[in-house]
């Protein structure tokens, strides 16, 4: 007897599929008072044993023909491990390891959709892409979900039936987001939606507070989202309005797409065991230092989840006959990590500060484009100056007073924090961090800000998923977002060639900045002309500070910093009937997926067939570019 969709459908699963750890939370529809709870994950911890974890660490390991099957309950002849043993063995084997697989999706410099992981593999594997990487882990939590109903005698309420809410990074771009939602897909996902993981930190601590919350916040607070996970460092402000007499919180500023957190660290200390072994004449190779990495990760995460330790041994397996005892040994001592940390990466500056941004080389080894500056206050006091006025819109009081505040404020104002992912586990991290903000605060005339009850920094974003998902369906209060930046569409100007000279561009606002998912804009009904049967290059834009344009708004000129250019798209149009190079006179459309995908559509004015439209996803870029 077949089951319809609907009757299967009994729970809000939210999913943060982090960098370094993914988890899962869920709730159930059909009971009003259901709160999310974290969902234990089964994966391999050891050879031959198998236990279910609140966290699966976000590592695959493709084992050698000799280690046999890495065995589960659902697919005994598995021959590759994700989750908590994957991660072990990347202290042993890291060219069969992938890690940070989420770091390379949002990279655009590189075919995301092609076989480009594990870095330097052996000639024994199959070299796959981070899109694939991602399904895997997805695909994972499917099975684990499908085997813990079924064990728990439980009726058939397969994972890709129900309602998924999964996180990204507030700084994903559309590209990023896209290729998030495809390897959903690809895990048999159906239900989708996207939520990005600053706004769930802050659903999981309303949902903890319960109604205590009302009492936390206030109209005109800011709050300040600090999130430091494995691979990005992701600032967002969410501000409290009064709306019709009710409090109201809507998203207003995002960072820009920092990769700077854990892995940065984790290198950084490898670099401060390397030179303590080499002063006792050991030189590490490229392959020991990757093990190294992976060691000192584990060390790090150790020493920031239990105040009892001091030390953490690192073992290091032998790569030669001149090592003595088989392998290298030394130790991560709890003081070294506070200081590789603290003064490493969280340094006191000044709110003026910027990061630097230094020359890179001509030529370069393929890699993630991780931030040259690894001074996360410095990231933070550029994030704060860059919206200094990101609440003239909603009419919110800056909070300083006195002569700082007469002539303006230089940055943002945050009346509270939230802390969010796991390196901001240290209790020195935070406090360097307070220390640096309020010291800006203070400089500018303005309060100090007071730090939310703390939320489990593992597991926050995965019940704040949940969470949202339970709100999607009236049970809470929303947030509201939309777009995290304005987004133009450039229209080159008609002009006779002039030598050197390049035809001016104007940008056409064709997404205004906060414009809500599974909206469509109302653009001017201006005729432009679309080129088809030969490659054309779409220019596309983008602003984090530009909030008053309105979609339709053309810009000649702009000022230095207020638009981003993004990598162009760059297709051939179909033609259909007409002569390559015609120009089509079209009038252009845009809307805003579920996903946050801007889908902008060239409508013909005189079509040669009903409803003759070309379609472009800002979505996947270069490479990866669609229509």
């Amino acid at each position: 007897m077949s089951t319809k969709p609907n009757e299967q459908e009994r729970y809000v699963v939210g999913i943060d599929l982090g960098t370094t750890h993914t988890a899962m939370a869920g709730a159930r529809l059909d009971e009003e008072s259901a709160r999310p709870e974290v969902l234990p994950i089964s994966q391999l911890v050891a050879a031959g044993t198998v236990d279910a974890r609140t966290l699966l660490p976000s590592f695959l390991y493709f084992a050698a023909e000799a280690e046999g099957a890495q065995a589960l309950p659902w697919d005994a002849e598995r021959r590759f491990a994700v989750g908590e043993l994957a991660r072990s063995r990347g202290a042993d084997a890291p060219l069969r390891t992938i890690s940070s697989a989420k770091s390379w999706l949002c990279h655009p410099g590189v075919d995301r959709r092609g076989g480009i992981l594990p870095q330097g593999a052996p000639e024994d594997i199959e070299k796959i892409s981070p899109v694939e990487v991602s399904w895997r882990y997805l695909e994972h939590l499917t099975e684990a979900w499908d085997a813990r109903l079924a064990s728990l005698g439980e009726a058939p309420a397969p994972l890709g039936q129900q309602e998924i809410v999964l996180t990204v990074p507030a700084s994903f771009d559309a590209g990023a987001r896209e290729l998030t939602a495809e390897a959903a897909m690809a895990a048999g996902l159906e239900k989708v939606t996207l939520l990005e993981e600053p706004q769930a930190a802050l659903y999981a601590w309303i949902e903890a507070m319960g109604e205590r919350w009302r009492k936390e916040l206030k109209v005109g607070d800011v709050i300040l989202v600090v999130d430091v996970g494995g691979g990005t460092t992701d600032f967002s402000a969410i501000a409290a309005v009064e709306t019709e007499g009710s409090l109201e919180l809507v998203r207003v500023a995002v960072g820009d797409h920092i990769l700077l957190g854990g892995d940065n660290m984790d290198l950084a200390l490898a670099h401060v065991v390397k030179q303590k072994v080499a002063q006792g004449g050991v030189e590490l190779d490229r392959w020991q230092m990757g093990a190294l990495t992976h060691a000192c990760r584990g060390a790090k995460e150790r020493l920031l989840g239990d105040a009892k330790l001091d030390a953490v041994p690192i073992v290091l397996a032998a790569r030669g006959s001149k090592l003595i005892g088989g392998g290298v040994r030394s130790e991560l001592t709890r003081d070294e990590v506070t200081r590789v940390l603290v003064e490493g990466f969280f340094p006191v500056v000044p709110g003026s500060a910027r990061p630097a941004v230094r020359a890179r080389g001509a030529l370069t080894q393929l890699g993630l484009p991780y931030a040259s500056d690894a001074a996360v206050t410095k990231h933070l006091a550029a994030f704060l100056g860059r919206q200094a006025d990101a609440l003239a819109r909603l009419s919110l009081p800056h909070a300083g007073t006195g002569t700082a505040a007469d002539r303006g404020p230089s940055l943002l104002h945050p009346t509270a924090v939230l802390f969010n992912g796991g390196v901001m586990k240290s209790d020195a991290l935070r406090t360097r961090l307070l220390g640096t903000l309020n010291a800006w605060l203070a400089e500018d005339g303005a309060p100090p800000v007071r730090t939310l009850n703390e939320v489990d920094y593992d597991l926050a974003v995965a019940r704040g998923a949940a969470a949202y998902g339970l709100v999607r369906r009236g049970r809470g209060l929303r947030i509201r977002g939309g777009t995290a930046r304005a987004y133009y569409v450039g229209i080159e100007s008609s002009m006779p060639a002039v030598p050197g000279i390049e035809p001016p561009i104007t940008a056409l606002c064709v997404a205004p900045f906060g414009m809500e998912e599974g909206t469509q804009a109302s653009l001017p009904p201006n005729e432009v002309g679309v080129v088809v049967g030969e490659p054309v290059r779409f220019r596309f834009f983008g602003s984090t500070v530009r909030r008053e344009d309105e979609a339709g708004t053309e810009l000649e000129r702009w000022k230095e910093g207020e638009l981003e250019e993004l990598a162009p798209i760059e297709v051939t149009l179909p033609a259909e009937g007409r002569r390559e190079g015609d120009v089509v006179p079209v009038r252009l459309h845009a809307a805003v997926s579920e996903v946050g995908t801007l889908l902008l559509e060239a409508v013909a004015t005189a079509p040669r067939k009903p409803d003759e439209r070309w379609a472009i996803e800002l979505a996947v870029r270069g490479n990866d570019g669609s229509t």
